[in-house]
């Protein structure tokens, strides 16, 4: 299951150059050179990882993460070429949850994207749910409260992908682009029928309710509902 980096880099060359090295990783990605135009995408388009260079046109990269994290918890990796001490705390007091110095290595950036991706999943399950809710990505298994969900191979992402960030809300074709990362040509109802298995297979080791309809908007995991 692709997941969606953004990468807010007014230096194109290094822009693609990240972006070439995340998709062999595994990650999609997108560009945009300025910060006048990252909150309304942000908006848009829920990406699961912003890495942010410091110095924008248009608007700093400070104040866009002031601004992110008055509407959304995804996470942010500062990119700067600024080394003082000052200017590394002070992104992190405004909610960024990593840093790299200029110059870096591109491996040592996708290093980094994993690793807050990993840390972020972990802290949000622990969080925001009630439940005991294990994922076991190589074989494609999860564990609910250590009953074992017999899930197929999109509802394991479907669930994955909720269950990561509870509380947020995709939409259905959010959903699917998640889901089928090759394009292909899914209906709102397919996604409709895969939540419906999976509430029912849920429901047969949990009593309460994980995958909540959110009217005109899509889907979220919340166990705190429950």
């Amino acid at each position: 299951m692709e997941q969606t980096i953004l990468i807010v880099e007014d230096a194109r060359e290094l822009a693609q150059l990240l972006s070439d090295y995340l998709r062999q990783a595994g990650f999609g990605s997108h560009q945009l050179y300025s910060g006048d135009r990252v909150i309304d995408w942000v908006k848009n388009n829920q990406p699961d990882l912003i890495l942010l260079d410091l110095m924008l046109p248009g608007r700093g990269g400070l104040e866009i993460c002031a601004e992110l994290r008055q509407f959304s918890t995804v996470p942010v990796i500062m990119l700067t070429a600024r080394v003082e001490e000052q200017d590394r705390l002070r992104g992190l007091e405004l909610g960024a949850d990593d840093y790299v110095c200029k110059p870096f290595s591109p491996r040592e950036v996708v290093a980094r994207v994993k690793a807050v991706l990993r840390r972020s999943s972990q802290r949000t399950l622990s969080e925001n749910t009630k439940v005991g809710i294990q994922f076991d990505a190589d074989k494609l298994q999860v564990r609910l409260n250590g009953n074992l969900l017999n899930l197929t191979v999109v509802e394991y992402h479907l669930l994955a992908l909720l269950a990561g960030q509870p509380g947020r809300i995709y939409s259905r074709g959010q959903l699917i682009d998640k889901i089928y990362p090759d394009q292909r040509v899914v209906s709102d109802r397919t996604i409709d029928s895969h939540i419906k298995k999976l509430r029912k297979k849920i429901s047969e080791v949990y009593s309460g309710e994980l995958i909540h309809s959110v009217y005109s908007a899509g889907y979220k995991f919340d166990a705190t509902e429950s």
